[in-house]
């Protein structure tokens, strides 16, 4: 199934089930999370009964697709593409370090800068403003100390994420050893579908899924891989989330860029004037197979306050 979380015409929050080109709401439902916390069959018995229901299709083209989730209890985005570290590490003046071989490496993003479709503004003091095309795993059953083939039986199911990230001021923080901090919490889009595990069954490869991720920018192609190129399957990575830990329904875990997923992989590649940084204005479309699209709009941000005097 694939779950929708949308604003209505009257501008109700409401969740549904998409299918035939119109959204089947669930009654009383404005959010996901309640669902999954509910466990067991909860979700797939609200989505059947939806769709058994005649009396509460939406068309698609007048609903915005928000967030699947609204505020998740986590944001863990990992690192499972190994030709984006590779970039993102030249970037730094590093070279590839052997231990990303043996553990999925992540950090904690901010649940609250989690938004569906729509605009996206640019960080304060950011001039280097850049997309991330990702994959999201939402998990669907609390679980410690898990197995990867435990980890993979707690995903609920998964949707397309662009980590929104700061360049500039990744890279000045990132040199304290800390971070990314504020080079990554403005936005991070998750959407525009929750899409089930059995729905994308036929297509598993590798540690992946045999399924297309593309990123357009103003209609025009920037990247292009395939899901099943990962390194980290999402079993390992949410059995790496839960040692010594625990990962809770709702909880959202990135796979990380895909290769030739940002701008800064391609900026490095070719050149920043081919593959510049993202202004307001830009259109941003990421894609990903059996996912659906999803379409942001880059839009001026808040000024940049000073934190002290000598600042100004």
């Amino acid at each position: 199934m694939k779950f929708v979380r949308f604003r209505a015409p009257d501008a109700e929050v409401r969740v549904a089930v998409l299918g035939d080109g119109v959204v089947h709401v669930l009654p009383g439902v404005d959010d996901i999370r309640p669902l999954l916390d509910a466990g067991g069959q909860t979700l797939e018995d609200a989505g059947r009964l939806a769709l058994g229901r005649s009396d509460n299709a939406t068309p698609v083209e007048e609903v915005t697709f928000l967030s699947p989730i609204a505020t998740p209890p986590t944001v863990r985005d990992f690192s499972a593409f190994e030709d984006h570290v590779r970039a993102g590490r030249a970037w730094q003046g590093l070279d590839m370090d052997p231990t990303w071989y043996e553990q999925p490496v992540f950090y904690f993003s901010s649940p609250y800068a989690v938004v569906g479709e729509g605009e996206v503004p640019v960080p304060p003091g950011c001039e280097r403003f850049d997309f991330e095309l990702e994959v999201a795993a939402i998990v669907g059953a609390g679980g410690r100390n898990v197995t990867p083939e435990q980890g993979d039986e707690l995903i609920a199911g998964f949707c397309i994420m662009n980590d929104w990230s700061a360049r500039d001021i990744q890279q000045r923080e990132m040199k304290l050893s800390m971070g990314p901090v504020k080079g990554k919490d403005t936005a991070t889009s998750l959407g525009p579908w929750l899409v089930t595990k059995d729905e994308l069954e036929d297509f598993r490869e590798g540690n992946g899924y045999r399924l297309a991720m593309t990123c357009s920018v103003n209609a025009r192609p920037y990247s292009e891989a395939r899901w099943s190129d990962a390194y980290w399957s999402f079993g390992e990575i949410v059995s790496y989330a839960a040692r010594g830990s625990e990962v809770r329904p709702g909880d959202v875990l990135g796979s990380g860029t895909c290769g030739t997923g940002c701008i800064l992989e391609l900026a490095q590649t070719h050149s920043e004037a081919e593959y510049p940084w993202l202004v307001p204005g830009d259109s941003v479309v990421a894609a990903i197979e059996q996912l659906g699209e999803l379409r942001n709009l880059v839009v001026p941000g808040p000024p940049l306050h000073p934190l002290r005097d000598s600042d100004r």
